[in-house]
């Protein structure tokens, strides 16, 4: 079954964290990511742009409104997400405590229904 890992954090840690601190968590992702693909439960990913770069789009009274930025003011912003098809919830939920991003912000499993 697949999972949807989706990574959520206060975006702003990442813009202040310093150099060598980022380049040390980038190097946790890419040996995760490894791990990932060597467990052969990987079925993609990728990082987000900033919420600043966001647009939402909505539909009221048959008209298409779209807006700057995201639907909500959050203290956690979805930063990336991860594809997984693992064997059950617990699998993925194992997977999702070992993402380098869980002690930074909250981590979402959600099962992909289609």
């Amino acid at each position: 079954m697949e999972y949807l890992i989706l990574i959520y954090a206060d975006e702003s840690r990442y813009e202040t964290m310093p150099e060598g601190q980022m380049a040390s968590l980038m190097a946790d992702f890419a040996s995760y990511t490894q791990a990932l693909e060597a467990a052969g439960v990987l079925r993609g990913g990728a990082e987000l742009a900033p919420v600043s770069s966001a647009t939402s789009v909505r539909v009221q009274n048959g008209k298409q409104i779209i807006t700057d930025g995201p639907f909500a003011e959050t203290k956690e912003q979805l930063g990336g997400y991860y594809l997984l098809d693992c064997a059950h919830l617990d699998e993925a939920l194992a997977w999702a405590g070992r993402c380098p991003a869980a002690s930074l912000g909250t981590i979402e499993v959600r099962p992909v229904t289609a």
